[in-house]
């Protein structure tokens, strides 16, 4: 394994000289003041982790009317890949990437929109979603 120190315009002119006697021999620096890492301590890059934290406390303060416009949304896109299996079964030529956005559009169906009434429709879309996912299974079973 190989550990390498600071690297980077900052770390390279931050770095006092150093006074080499020999090979694979160990010297200290002739600056008896301690080293300062003050040029790269300012630099962070935003980690997959904190994007997705940040993401989720976005949606967490959006408005009820937010919600339900997108919950119907999320109904519109189930309903138009409802009628694309229908097309892809009725020309015989059933494309298995419907079915997987099918199946995520499904997963995303769970998720209420705060409107009784909207939820109750998502939640007729879903069983009509999956009903029609389990009969190509089925099908494809045979």
């Amino acid at each position: 394994m190989r550990i390498t120190g600071p690297t980077g315009p900052a770390a390279a002119a931050s770095t006092p000289a150093t006074r080499r006697t020999g090979a694979g021999s160990f010297t200290l620096p002739q600056d008896d003041a301690p080293a300062t890492t003050g040029g790269t301590a300012g630099v962070r890059t935003l980690g997959s982790i904190d994007a997705l934290l940040a993401l989720q406390g976005v949606g967490a303060v959006e408005s009820p009317e937010e919600r339900r416009r997108r919950a119907v949304k999320r109904g519109h896109t189930a309903l138009d890949l409802l009628d694309e299996m229908k097309i892809g079964l009725l020309s015989g030529q059933l494309d298995p990437a419907t079915l997987l956005k099918l199946k995520t559009a499904a997963a995303s169906l769970k998720d209420l929109s705060g409107d009784p009434r909207v939820d109750q429709v998502l939640a007729e879309i879903d069983l009509r979603v999956e009903v029609e996912l389990a009969k190509v299974e089925s099908a494809g079973a045979r």
